[in-house]
């Protein structure tokens, strides 16, 4: 796998440019060279820069952006993860329900916290998002796997069920709520960055960045279980411990990516589908390299949500639905007709 660093380091390449470029784009365009000198002027302390584009550059985009590179990260190696484990490119936490049930307790976080908290503390937020995410799949392995065996129908079905239930009470949510709770709720059924803020990346990053740790050891695993769990165990590799390790890595990562931007669906099938596509499946290089294509997309997308509709903003949720959901209705289609990736 000596390519492994070279194919990294062209998705990062890829990555940086693609982030430069949306700095400028927006409902206000900023040109390249003053993107540039905004960054410049924060590296060297000067103040050359016009106010208006260094606050837009530098106290809007910027943040907004690297929360984007965050959740785009942290979905497309959930999606990378949970298809590993499930060893079935069709796993994805928005299309199985792990996404709603982590939205879910979001939502609940939102309505119901303020009657016992008043104020709803900061931490509440991605706290509840990791403890949904980690009930739906947690419920979800155990109802889709029997004798180390996970059934594929049953792993969709029990997520289509997930889903469903996760809604119906979203829904009732939404009817015992504010006008101000019920914006929120909008807010985290359509998924968007448009509250962004540098503090929010922090936390962000402060969940992601240490669940990435564990890519290494889940790498191994997750190559040994394209053998079958039993052939993995007989391998010398502790099956439970990767499993329970995984489930928590999912965990955290979906739980703090709806808790930054709402419900972003199909990242965690596209990114990882198209690299085993273009690249193959091992995990050592799948990982890393879907996180970075990942943050790529998202950021991409976003880019285009709050340009396409200026000066309105379209939630980006709804960008990758109608970019996922066919993308995923042909990936069942090939499924039909031999094996995929």
């Amino acid at each position: 796998m000596r390519y492994i660093p070279v194919v990294l380091v062209a998705l990062a390449m890829l990555l940086l440019a693609v982030s430069l470029a949306c700095l400028g784009v927006g409902a206000v365009g900023i040109p390249p060279g003053r993107v540039f000198d905004a960054l410049a002027s924060v590296v060297a302390g000067q103040g050359a820069v016009p106010p208006g584009d260094a606050l837009v550059v530098l106290q809007v985009r910027l943040p907004r952006i690297l929360t984007g590179l965050l959740v785009g990260a942290g979905l497309a190696t959930s999606g990378a993860i949970m298809q590993g484990l499930f060893r079935n490119p069709l796993a994805d936490p928005g299309i199985v329900g792990v996404s709603a049930g982590a939205a879910l307790a979001a939502a609940f976080v939102i309505v119901v916290g303020p009657r016992f908290f008043g104020t709803i503390p900061f931490a509440a937020l991605p706290a509840g998002a990791f403890c949904g995410c980690l009930a739906a799949t947690l419920f979800l392995y155990l109802v889709a796997t029997r004798d180390g065996r996970t059934a594929v129908a049953t792993m969709l079905l029990a997520g289509v069920a997930c889903g469903a239930f996760s809604w119906a009470l979203m829904g009732f949510l939404s009817y015992r709520s504010s006008d101000q709770q019920l914006r929120d709720l909008t807010f985290w059924s359509l998924g968007s960055l448009s509250g962004s803020t540098w503090t929010k990346a922090a936390v962000t990053a402060g969940c992601i960045l240490p669940a990435a740790l564990a890519m290494p050891f889940l790498a191994r695993g997750l190559n040994a279980f394209t053998l079958g769990e039993a052939e993995a165990f007989h391998l010398g590799l502790p099956v439970q411990r990767v499993k329970a390790v995984a489930i928590l890595v999912v965990a955290i990562l979906v739980g703090a990516c709806v808790a930054a931007a709402g419900m972003i669906g199909f990242v965690g099938i596209i990114v990882p589908h198209t690299l085993r596509i273009l690249v193959g499946a091992d995990h050592r290089l799948l990982l890393p390299a879907s996180a970075l294509l990942g943050g790529t997309l998202l950021t991409g997308a976003d880019a285009v949500a709050r340009t396409v509709a200026a000066p309105a903003e379209l939630p980006i949720g709804i960008l990758t639905a109608m970019i996922g959901a066919p993308f995923f209705l042909w990936l069942l289609l090939s499924r039909r007709t031999g094996p995929v990736g």
